[in-house]
């Protein structure tokens, strides 16, 4: 054997060995890091696979086949008018009030059909960030001056992050804009409004499904959450109506679609809820959740049994969920073993977390930035997790910072990003997130006390 050429196997062989005789299985804290991760995985499967990403992923999918790139290009791309680009960016964020990871489908789906790298990450950082309810959640918990500074800080750094990043990679935007002016204009194949309808019921869809519930009485929010099924429902139909209208899927397809979903629903209505019977009441809890799996399992079906746009739109769906789903689950994995759920402990002890962001210095920012990057948060779960760091003495500052950092990034979302803009992108947008987050969070600290 020639050592020479064997020496990388043999040290990986050496290196696995090594960790698994000093595992440390037995011990308390390690015990409880997995069984964080392992609980975090199935809360995120249960919770956001489902209702989040698989509209997500239809959404992409359909950017790439419906929406022309002539069209990304001109309100998004190299050479667009960057008030207009910008704007766009930062609206469509604050409309969709998504989560970390479910904006990473509809980012890919943007940036690889041609939009600039600035407006692209600006509507990266904007879906999670720029989110009105959670925004209005801040104010209301935390004070109206934390609603304040969150709501400035997210909707200038999305724009600044935007440029930024186009400045620092400047020659390879100029590049790419040469490129696309010699593109030639396609042809238009159906009215704007279709077009319109139809990615307007799969937003719907994707908004109402995860439209969470208000706190107190009465209000806007709460009028909606009480019909959020409902109004699921509407928007479905209204996207069956618009695939067997426009978009070439017959109506046979789009009624045997339906079946899953109304069986489903109908069988969980009719299912006597006894206590003697656990899964019928496990059933008649989920009925919603599980309505919804069978209609997208329906759907994707109909759709990839179908000829022309819909068979086209259905397998890049699936080419977004099969590159993005994995990295996904496992860098919540990760996450859950790392730092724990909120109120359970991982490897990371909490008492350093809280110990580390008191004051206002910049040790205490740049770690709260660093942490909330690297945690994952669902929609509006960050409100509360940063009440409870506050009682226990966390500061203003480093609480706005992990306010504007956490909910933007997160360990299973850089791990998307990586695969979709490579290693040096997603480095300099990570940076830029982190060390902003603390800029912002020591100028607020510093004007608050």
């Amino acid at each position: 054997m020639d050592l020479r050429k064997e020496w990388k196997p043999i040290l990986w062989v050496l290196g696995a060995f090594v960790c698994c005789f000093f595992l440390p299985v037995g011990t308390p804290r390690f015990d409880g890091a997995v069984g964080e991760a392992l609980h975090l995985v199935k809360w995120y499967a249960r919770e956001h696979v489902l209702l989040c990403l698989a509209p997500a992923f239809f959404i992409a999918g359909a950017i790439g086949v419906f929406v022309s790139q002539a069209s990304v290009m001109k309100y998004l791309g190299a050479r667009a008018n960057r008030v207009l680009a910008y704007g766009v960016a930062s609206v469509s964020g604050a409309i969709l009030a998504v989560c970390s990871c479910t904006v990473l489908p509809l980012f890919a789906g943007i940036y690889r059909m041609g939009a600039g790298l600035g407006p692209a990450t600006a509507f990266l950082y904007a879906g999670p960030a720029i989110n009105v309810l959670a925004i209005v959640l801040t104010a209301r918990v935390l004070g109206l001056e934390m609603g304040v500074a969150r709501a400035v800080g997210a909707i200038g750094f999305s724009v600044v992050i935007g440029l930024l990043m186009h400045w620092v990679f400047r020659k390879e935007e100029r590049g790419k804009s040469d490129a696309q002016m010699a593109m030639p204009e396609p042809a238009v194949v159906r009215p704007l409004w279709q077009s319109i309808v139809y990615f307007g019921a799969m937003v719907a869809v994707l908004v109402f499904a995860n439209w969470a519930a208000p706190t107190g009485e009465g209000g806007f929010a709460h009028a909606v959450y009480a019909v959020k099924w409902p109004l699921t429902v509407a928007g479905s139909v209204l996207l069956g109506v618009a695939l067997a209208a426009w978009f070439g899927m017959t109506w046979r397809r789009v009624l045997l679609a339906a079946v899953p979903p109304v069986v489903v629903a109908v069988f969980a209505c009719l299912l006597p809820a006894e206590p003697a019977r656990v899964w019928s009441l496990w059933v008649a809890s989920h009925a919603p959740v599980l309505t919804f799996a069978a209609g997208v399992a329906g759907l994707s079906v109909a759709a990839a049994t179908s000829k022309g746009e819909a068979n086209q739109w259905m397998e890049t769906s699936w080419g977004f969920a099969k590159q993005i789903l994995p990295l996904l689950l496992i860098g919540v994995l990760i996450a859950g073993a790392s730092l724990g759920r909120p109120g359970h402990e991982g490897l990371v002890p909490s008492e350093w977390i809280s110990g580390a962001v008191g004051g206002n210095s910049l040790r205490a920012n740049l770690f709260a930035s660093v942490v909330g990057a690297l945690m994952y948060f669902a929609t509006l779960t960050e409100v509360p997790i940063v009440g409870g760091l506050i009682a226990n003495g966390m500061g203003k500052g480093p609480a706005l910072a992990l306010l504007l950092a956490g909910p933007a990034l997160s360990l299973p979302s850089m791990l998307v990003i990586l695969s979709v803009m490579g290693t040096k992108k997603t480095v300099v947008f990570i940076s830029l997130v982190v060390v902003m987050a603390t800029i912002m969070g020591m100028v607020y600290g510093g004007l608050a006390s």
